[in-house]
């Protein structure tokens, strides 16, 4: 394990553990505040993550821009955002199963470095990986588990709320639990001002 953000970034970006490395432009290693108190994950970079280097920032990124912001949250202040794969799966497939466990551990020391209270899963295959095997995203989305201490929750990815805008206001309700959550225990979340 790592013990700085910049050994860490610097070695993940070299990182050949895994096929994905063949046909990446960029290692996404993740986004946001170092000491953010609430981390969000997805599964894995798309085209335009892949291209520029920084997680969600395809439209599905712009859509969670504005939920983030309509709870206070902004990805380069008071929070953390990675993902389970950090080299884009071709043609935005699902991360393969060995794909995950040949990163997973990138994404361990992302969560030991933060220490985060709460962690966010966006979408199925993060929620699945991170919170439980059997999650069910349709009926589970915006419930809080405890495991080690964190607060976790998933919410529906971004993308599948562009491919079906009627599951927007439930994934609005998750955002605004999250809110609640973090007045609820998180100490600077929104007192942040760096």
């Amino acid at each position: 394990m790592y013990q700085s953000w910049d050994e860490l970034e610097s070695n993940c970006k070299g990182c050949t553990k895994c096929g994905l490395c063949e046909t990446r432009n960029h290692v996404v290693v993740g986004v946001g505040n170092r000491n953010a108190e609430v981390m969000f994950i997805g599964e894995g970079p798309g085209e335009n993550e892949d291209l520029q280097g920084e997680p969600f920032v395809g439209r599905g990124g712009q859509l969670l821009d504005k939920m983030l912001n309509a709870v206070d949250l902004d990805r380069n202040k008071n929070i953390y955002i990675a993902n389970i794969v950090k080299c884009r799966p071709p043609q935005n497939r699902d991360p393969l199963q060995e794909e995950q466990d040949a990163c997973i551990d990138w994404l361990r020391n992302q969560v030991l470095l933060l220490k985060p209270k709460i962690i966010v899963c966006l979408g199925r295959i993060a929620g699945m990986k991170i919170i439980k095997p059997d999650l069910k995203i349709t009926k589970e989305h915006g419930v809080f588990y405890e495991k080690n201490g964190i607060f976790m929750m998933a919410t529906l990815h971004p993308a599948a709320l562009l491919r079906n805008p009627a599951q927007k206001p439930g994934a609005f309700e998750d955002f605004l639990k999250l809110r609640d959550k973090i007045k609820e225990i998180c100490d600077h979340t929104y007192t942040q001002n760096d």
